[in-house]
């Protein structure tokens, strides 16, 4: 596994460890998968601890392995020519990313940063393509992701055009909270104010301003460490409201 931190005393490759059974149960993807294909997968799975600042991924590096998120959240990201970052997503537990580039084997086109202390996990990309080769259940399962991803990549770019910063912060919650993608999540979000902050690209009081609006509305509840969803639909629909 990379690391973005290119000294010190260790990085997030010195962090690799096996997974532990909790943590095999809670990989979505390998309850699709015959007592065989899951053996060897098992048997290939790693786990990373990685620190905040550390790159899962780096732009322009050829892909070693396909990763979930186990505990945390990640942001995925791309600098811009002129010195900024744009953030496609946020990944919360349970979320597996990057099978694009794992099918294809080309370099990333984006960065993979840990916001806190997270722990990932990661297939290797050969055992990735054997499971493709080998496994209908895996199969129906990478490709129901991109289609979920695809789904998530178009509202992500018609919520660029949003004028409205209460429209964005639902848009970007309701992504999180999408079942399929981050089946781990669950109705309680663990984040941040200002984590949210940096994933939709406004300031900590407008994200704040927004969130007492969408309590009002019903869609959300703001809790001790994190958000609770209840009203999916709600939170989705407010996503849309600030199209042109």
């Amino acid at each position: 596994m990379p690391s973005g931190k290119e000294s010190g005393a260790s990085t997030l490759r010195d962090r690799v460890r096996p997974a532990t059974v909790e943590e095999i149960e809670n990989i979505p993807w390998m309850h699709t998968l015959t007592p065989v294909e899951r053996r060897r997968a098992e048997s290939a799975v790693v786990v990373g601890e990685a620190e905040p600042g550390d790159l899962v991924c780096r732009i322009g590096r050829p892909p070693t392995y396909w990763f979930g998120v186990v505990e945390g959240l990640l942001k995925m990201s791309n600098d811009n020519a002129d010195g900024t970052s744009m953030t496609y997503s946020g990944l919360p537990p349970g979320g597996w990313f990057g099978e694009g580039t794992a099918l294809k084997r080309e370099p990333y086109r984006y960065n993979i940063q840990a916001l806190r202390r997270s722990v990932v996990a990661g297939l290797p990309v050969d055992d990735f393509h054997w499971l493709l080769d080998h496994s209908i259940g895996f199969n129906r399962f990478v490709m129901n992701q991109l289609n979920e991803r695809l789904g998530q990549f178009i509202a992500a770019r018609e919520a660029d055009r949003l004028n409205n910063p209460d429209a964005r912060v639902a848009r970007n919650l309701a992504a999180l909270f999408n079942p399929v993608l981050f089946p781990g999540v669950g109705e309680l979000l663990r984040i941040t104010q200002q984590e949210l902050a940096y994933l939709i690209g406004l300031s900590r009081q407008r994200v704040n301003e927004a969130l007492r609006t969408l309590q009002a509305q019903g869609a959300i509840r703001v809790e001790y460490g994190g958000l609770r969803v209840l009203d999916l639909a709600a939170l989705r629909a407010n996503g849309m409201s600030g199209r042109n």
